[in-house]
């Protein structure tokens, strides 16, 4: 347990150097572009694909690594989200948009209930 919650701090660190670098990591290392961010998939009508996903990975990671502490993870996920994103108003070359926060949000949300239901069916086993 204690290697899963280490785990999620330095998952959380990634993530937060990943939003406050000013343009692309990942497109630094796989395009040699930093100006090139990647796309997992396409965006879902009004939310960004590779938010969602980033932030429903690392939301499930979060509620594995404390299972006892949901509500706690819960918020703090979504004022991370609201956090970074607003940050990027203060970051050259990033940009706040409302998709990417949206995707953030979303993320958090969709697993949070997921492990929520999971919870409910075991408890009723």
């Amino acid at each position: 347990m204690k290697f899963l919650k280490v785990s999620f701090y330095l998952s959380n660190l990634a993530l937060i150097i990943l939003y406050l670098y000013p343009g692309s990591l990942i497109g630094c290392l796989f395009y040699n572009d930093c100006q090139i961010e990647p796309k997992i998939t396409k965006d879902f009508l009004i939310v960004s694909s590779n938010h969602l996903y980033l932030f429903f990975a690392l939301s499930v990671h979060g509620f594995i690594s404390f299972p006892n502490q949901n509500k706690k993870i819960f918020y703090y996920l979504i004022l991370i989200s609201i956090f970074l994103e607003l940050m990027h108003l203060l970051i050259p070359i990033r940009a706040f948009q409302i998709q990417d926060l949206l995707g953030n949000i979303f993320g958090v949300v969709i697993s949070y209930f997921i492990f929520k239901i999971l919870i409910t069916r075991k408890k009723k086993e």
